[in-house]
């Protein structure tokens, strides 16, 4: 039996696995609002209630940098200790992934039919591929092969300094210097981050916001509203603003692919770009993912694919510990 879990700001989703065969069968999943725990070990009290057995292993994806075991987490006053939980619930092997890590190896294990792909590209299939995730923050990842398999890199490379490449975007990072003592790329790209952007428009005079908006951006998640008006077009502004973050997430998607060489390929994770699918394939994305000068040509050749399935953190967490239990599996027999 295998605990797995995807720690986010916003969400904490836990799925309880058997192995049969090799095979990962899903048992029960549940999802809990993050902000209403103290700490993951009550979140996992709550599932556990309903548990159909003891527990063998766990792996937690969480968005923050793990380091010996422990994660203070970024956008929630948490400090997970994998430690900790395994004597509070008595399981054996605990482990944290930084949540990208967790996505990355998800990925693999995805089916075409779970992929939008934005760039069909040439992939070179022991090359290196990354992940990028913009959510609730902005989360990046590496894959590199190891002559066997493929091996994750975790990274907080969502928290680099946002490089503006043009006059509003220039005129964006000022305004957000007022707000800010530093500006990193979630601060612009995650849903906070979409709003940021959208603020910057309506405060600077790009155009004048709706009594209706302005009610619905009060009562809701404020991204997710901006979306829903530019999708539906029912709003300049928002319209303005999801184009801005869309140009700005193909632009950081290809500094990642440049920085990691990621000749096998990209894949956007997160909940956002699942939401924003016909604005992620205008060419807008795209576009500025592949603008990268004399590298132009080579970044056209990189395949782009978004994650569909909500639940590839998970699945990743879990097949993790199928990895590390089959490599120490096969240590033991060569000894």
């Amino acid at each position: 039996m295998i605990l797995a879990g995807d720690i986010g700001g916003t969400k904490t989703h836990l799925i309880l696995f058997r192995v049969e065969g090799g095979q990962l069968i899903q048992i029960r999943q549940e999802i809990f609002p993050s902000q209403a725990y103290a700490g993951l070990e009550e979140v996992i009290q709550g599932f556990l209630l309903k548990s159909e057995g003891a527990i063998d292993s766990a792996c937690f994806g969480v968005a923050g940098p793990v380091m010996d075991g422990k994660c203070k987490t970024t956008n929630l006053p948490w400090i997970v200790d994998s430690e900790k939980i395994g004597k509070v619930f008595g399981i054996q092997k605990v482990v944290l992934l930084n949540d990208l890590e967790a996505t990355a190896y998800g990925a693999l294990g995805l089916a075409e039919k779970e992929y939008l792909i934005l760039n069909l590209g040439q992939t070179v299939l022991q090359g290196n591929r990354a992940v990028i995730a913009a959510g609730t923050g902005l989360g990046e990842a590496i894959l590199f092969w190891d002559g066997l398999g493929f091996r994750t890199s975790a990274s907080e490379g969502g928290h680099t300094d946002f490089a503006p490449r043009n006059s509003i975007e220039i005129r964006l990072l000022e305004y957000l210097l007022k707000s800010f003592d530093r500006v990193s790329y979630e601060r612009v790209l995650s849903g906070q981050g979409l709003f940021n952007i959208y603020r910057f428009l309506r405060d600077t005079g790009h155009g004048e916001e709706p009594p209706w908006l302005s009610a619905r951006l009060s009562g809701e998640d404020p991204a997710a509203v901006i979306s829903d008006a530019a999708l539906s077009r029912k709003a300049d502004l928002c319209v303005k603003a999801l184009e801005i973050f869309v140009s700005i997430y193909g632009a950081e998607a290809g500094n990642l692919a440049l920085k990691s060489m990621a000749t096998g390929g990209v894949y956007i994770g997160g909940g956002i770009a699942p939401k924003i699918l016909d604005a992620l394939l205008d060419g807008r994305f795209m576009k500025s993912f592949i603008d990268k000068g004399r590298y132009s040509t080579l970044m056209g050749q990189i395949p782009v694919r978004v994650i569909l399935n909500e639940n590839t953190a998970l699945l990743g967490a879990a097949r993790f510990i199928l990895l590390t239990d089959c490599m120490v599996r096969q240590e033991g027999t060569e000894k």
